[in-house]
């Protein structure tokens, strides 16, 4: 990359991280990861110019790249410690996977469309994060009871409801984060586990995210 090519990808960071502080996010852990792992090398080639804008982006078997203040609204309210233990339902593009690795998280991702799931496992590998993330095509809705229980699991999208499953994989002080759709609209949902087994739900603001739906894709 010669000088030139340097100072305006460094140019292009700051403007992408003063717009996100400019959205509300604040913090430095989210921040430094989003800096860290440039959302362009994880999007389509032919949408690469839009990946440091605020906007989803689309992906192959009708999904998307959510857009980066969702992704940094939906990691802050993650609350990440350092080696936390993470599942992560719906790989998408392993842009988000990338993030959770770059925040320290020893990350187990689910992706139910394999078409999805080896091109992200490329992209993971290509950008150095092959061996941080344990990538898989499976189930998100029924990870399976080898993977034991985690600190933390970050859903990428909407569901009726949390499924049992993953809160059977939610570790007692861990916390899950992702999105239901209430009264025909989707708000955030923050799942705690306190020590003697009990669940709290905490319902959010509203999210665009995109449908998640239970089992392997069939043809894709």
């Amino acid at each position: 990359m010669t000088e030139e090519a340097a100072a305006s990808e460094g140019e292009r960071t700051v403007a992408f991280l003063l717009s996100l502080r400019a959205q509300g996010v604040r913090d430095l852990v989210v921040l430094r990861a989003m800096e860290r792992v440039p959302r362009e090398r994880f999007a389509p080639s032919r949408f690469a110019d839009l990946a440091r804008q605020d906007v989803s982006v689309p992906l192959p078997c009708g999904q998307t790249m959510t857009a980066p203040h969702t992704v940094a609204a939906l990691l802050t309210a993650l609350e990440m410690q350092p080696s936390a233990r993470v599942l992560e339902v719906g790989t998408g593009s392993g842009y988000v996977s990338a993030l959770l690795a770059a925040m320290g998280g020893e990350v187990v991702s689910l992706e139910r469309y394999r078409t999805l799931a080896l091109a992200a496992h490329e992209r993971l590998t290509g950008n150095g994060y092959g061996q941080a993330v344990d990538l898989r095509h499976a189930d998100g809705f029924q990870p399976d009871r080898t993977l034991g229980c985690f600190d933390r699991i970050l859903v990428n999208g909407v569901a009726q409801a949390v499924p049992e499953a993953l809160l059977m994989r939610l570790s007692p002080g861990g916390r899950l984060v992702g999105a239901l759709r209430v009264e025909g609209v989707a708000r955030r949902v923050v799942v705690t586990k306190a020590a003697d087994g009990s669940f709290d739900h905490a319902m959010g603001p509203v999210v665009r995210l995109p449908p998640l739906a239970p089992g392997l894709a069939r043809a894709l």
